[in-house]
């Protein structure tokens, strides 16, 4: 980490140098040699500037990480402009071979061996070079957006202010996990646990009388009525994870047969053996030089062999297996191995079983219990303190490797939630004892390495050489819980306190507390201000002067190791170029200080704008009504999907073929129902009853899968006539009587459709001797309707 920090040291005076881009930026550093999360320190230095008088409220904030806390942080600023950067994610996105950095084998399988070009410049390659990654843009404004439209609550008892909402629900969400506690056992972010505890949420909020959470403090009494709520679904929601888990196997297992099924018996092999695409130019291809040659030998080589049972299995190779078959490996089983779950949350009695298993303490053992529940809500005032005013205290751990029951949060409201002031960080060396293992001892001192190592080390107990790996009802070991031994500090102080004498000079100085250095190139109006420090040679801090350095406040001090103008920058790499013409300076940087008990409010400053809202209102329709949103299609959102019409489908049906049974272009097909969609009754004649309608469910498309019986058939006349429909009223009264193809053709027209009355003098394309559909344009314009 030193000899990253000094990369970074040479990266930034590179760039402040010859990079126009960079002509007037101000840019500060923090190394690991400062205490303190990467995001966390940065949102220090938001909530001290954003507390200085003259802070221009509408400042534009980006920050550039994948994490998911960001957006958490990024929430609990108040700021109205805020974006996150997050490096798009491409799934199944091939990835070079670490050594040799090509493609299409593995480091273990890498020979080492130079890339063939292909081409005088390479020009004919498969691949093309990696280009630069895309970046997705995560504007916490329409995150606020949505916020502020789910946690709107009518009837309030008291004020609705989206700000304290918005707190209140970055609060609930460490319940789902977060990097200092466990998740509680019925909250799993996979399950909806968070939108579980919006509407838990929304429907307890009018008993509470106010926020859960107010400027990074929490109201453990409101707290308490939210838990107990969730505490009340535990059971239920243990029991419905069970069936979800059972169905997803038993659709998983129903998978993999219907895969087994579904591969083929056989499959040839040698140079007929089938390649995925583009791996016909892998080393272990072969390619026929007269394929029509290869399949003649091929299937000449079957009529040799003696015959072969269809039922019989087939090697790699083609050939057949011996007789009575290979014996099915364990991994080909339809049943994979499960992780033995003896907790059984799903059944009764899983509160007594999941203390004694996870903490081999009884469940009736309550003052147990108590502790555990108390260590619990420490950590939630913890977190949220550390999110909204930074660390509270850097002695503070949960102790306990899993979390308690939400019905275990009675009685939380008298539990104190204050810390021990005054506590410092870890120097580097000391962080590395803390969490290194001791396989990676070789990073430290060789007399702080034994400590790892020496079975008479008074913290050996700290490092153990194997450990055990909880599943915890998950599926992979990454995903369960180390059991590893907790850290004592007071012990670590005590063994370090020996060893300390052993340092050398250089290790003395990479194990000291460092600070924030500011950069700035020589057209930056602080370039002279700071460099003026350096020639008066000043060791008393200066107040940095905001109009200069975009209204940043701080204190500047000397820096031992500065970048000075007109010196050169020594390049800690051998492959870089010393910067000979350095003209940019650094300083020592300390944010604004303030009181140890000061707080810093979690509001929207005054003045500030919010942006312009961009969300429409049929945004919010999207994850209404418990329908899944789909993406719109097309650049019209009101644009209505085009649907066929009763003609549109005659038209399909008279160019689509048919099948096979029909001879012309037409077939014999029967005339589509419902033609017209005024009368659905057939007139009647004098003294005739009624006919029922038949065909009345019957969709405009299937009117062209076939022609289906005569007295399923309707046809709707406007005219009045006999003729017509004396066939069809014979026809009905034989109900028994067999379809006759020829009697059809008996009331057929030319066309083969039969005939049709029309009163109006004729319709366009509907000639009077029969219906004689004209064949669709070939534009294939059809007007719909």
């Amino acid at each position: 980490m030193d000899n990253l920090a000094k990369c970074l040291r040479y990266y930034i005076a590179d760039r402040l140098n010859n990079d126009p881009g960079w002509k007037n930026l101000t840019v500060i550093l923090s190394d690991a040699s400062a205490p303190g999360e990467g995001e966390h320190k940065i949102m220090d230095y938001i909530r001290r500037q954003r507390a200085q008088p003259n802070h221009d409220p509408n400042t534009h904030h980006c920050l550039c990480g994948a994490d998911a806390d960001l957006i958490m942080l990024g929430l609990a600023t108040h700021e109205p402009n805020f974006t996150i950067i997050r490096e798009e994610f491409k799934p199944n996105k091939p990835k070079p071979c670490g050594l040799c950095n090509q493609f299409g084998h593995d480091v273990k399988d890498c020979e080492g061996l130079p890339r063939e070009k292909k081409g005088k410049h390479d020009e004919l390659a498969d691949s093309l070079p990696c280009g630069e990654g895309e970046f997705i843009f995560l504007r916490l404004s329409v995150l606020r957006e949505y916020l502020e439209r789910e946690l709107t609550m009518a009837s309030l008892p008291f004020t609705f202010d989206v700000e304290r909402s918005i707190d209140d629900w970055v609060f609930m969400c460490f319940f789902v996990g977060n990097d200092f506690l466990p998740h509680l056992p019925s909250l799993e972010i996979r399950e909806g646990a968070i939108d579980r505890l919006v509407n838990i949420y929304k429907n307890v909020v009018h008993k509470t009388g106010g926020y859960l959470t107010e400027s990074g403090y929490v109201n453990l009494q409101r707290v308490q009525m939210i838990m107990l709520a969730v505490g009340e679904v535990e059971d239920s929601i243990f029991k419905k994870r069970k069936d979800d888990e059972d169905s997803f196997r038993r659709r998983q297992k129903e998978k993999r047969k219907r895969m087994k099924r579904d591969q083929p018996s056989f499959s040839p092999g040698g140079i007929l053996t089938p390649h995925a695409l583009g791996s016909r130019s892998s080393p272990g291809s072969q390619v026929a030089s007269n394929p029509r040659q290869a399949a003649y030998e091929m299937r000449m080589q079957n009529n040799l062999s003696p015959s072969v049972s269809p039922n019989a299995s087939f090697t790699s190779d083609g050939s057949p297996s011996p007789r009575g078959g290979i014996k099915r490996k364990v991994e080909d089983s339809d049943s994979e191995p499960e992780p033995e779950d003896n907790v059984r949350l799903w059944e009764a009695g899983w509160k007594q079983r999941y203390y004694k298993k996870k903490f081999d303490v009884d469940a009736a053992d309550e003052k147990f219990r108590r502790k555990v529940v108390q260590s619990y809500v420490e950590g939630l005032c913890w977190v949220l303190r550390y999110y909204y005013q930074g660390c509270a205290s850097w002695k503070w751990y949960y102790p306990f490797h899993y979390a308690p029951f939400a019905s275990d949060f009675e009685g939380i409201a008298d539990m104190p939630s204050d810390f021990e002031k005054g506590t410092k960080p870890f120097k580097p060396l000391e962080q590395l004892m803390g969490v290194f293992p001791a396989a990676s001892g070789n990073f430290l001192p060789p007399s702080w390495r034994k400590l790892m190592s020496d079975p008479d080390s008074s913290i050996i107990d700290f490092y153990p050489e194997d450990f055990a790996i909880d599943l915890n009802g998950k599926k992979y070991a990454w995903q369960g819980v180390a059991l590893l031994p907790f850290v004592d500090e007071r012990r670590l102080r005590a063994a370090l306190e020996e060893v300390y004498p052993d340092l050398t000079p250089e290790e003395t100085r990479r194990n000291s507390l460092g600070g924030d250095v500011l950069f700035v190139g020589k057209h930056h109006p602080l370039h002279d201000f700071i460099l003026e420090l350096y020639k008066t040679g000043s060791t008393e801090s200066v107040n940095v002067p905001p109009e200069l350095c975009h209204g940043i406040q701080g204190k500047f001090s000397l820096d031992e190791e500065a970048v000075l103008p007109d010196q050169i920058v020594c390049s800690p790499i051998p492959m870089l170029k010393d910067l000979t013409h350095n003209a940019a300076i650094s300083i020592n940087f300390k944010d604004p200080q303030f009181a140890e008990d000061y707080i810093f409010k979690a509001v929207m400053l005054p003045g500030a704008r919010k942006p312009t809202p961009v969300l429409k209102p049929s945004d919010w329709e999207k994850s209404s009504n418990g329908r899944q949103w789909k993406p719109q299609l097309g650049f019209n959102r009101d644009r209505r999907p085009v649907h066929l019409d009763p003609a549109a489908f005659r038209a399909l049906g008279h160019v689509m073929p048919r099948g096979s049974s029909g001879t012309g272009v037409y077939s014999n097909a029967a005339p589509p129902p419902a033609t017209f969609q005024g009368n659905m009754y057939r007139p009647l004649l004098r003294g005739q009853a009624q006919i029922p309608k038949l065909m009345s469910n019957m969709r405009p498309q299937d009117s062209w899968r076939g022609p289906p019986p005569l007295f399923q058939q309707q046809r709707f006349d406007r005219g009045v006539g006999a003729e017509p429909l004396l066939p069809w009223n014979r026809m009905l009264q034989t109900q028994n009587a067999a379809f006759q193809p020829n009697q059809y053709q008996m009331l057929a027209g030319p066309g083969g459709y039969p005939p049709r009355r029309d009163d109006r003098g004729g319709r366009q394309g509907y000639p009077r001797e029969g219906r004689k559909y004209p064949l669709p344009p070939p534009s294939g314009r059809y007007s719909w309707n």
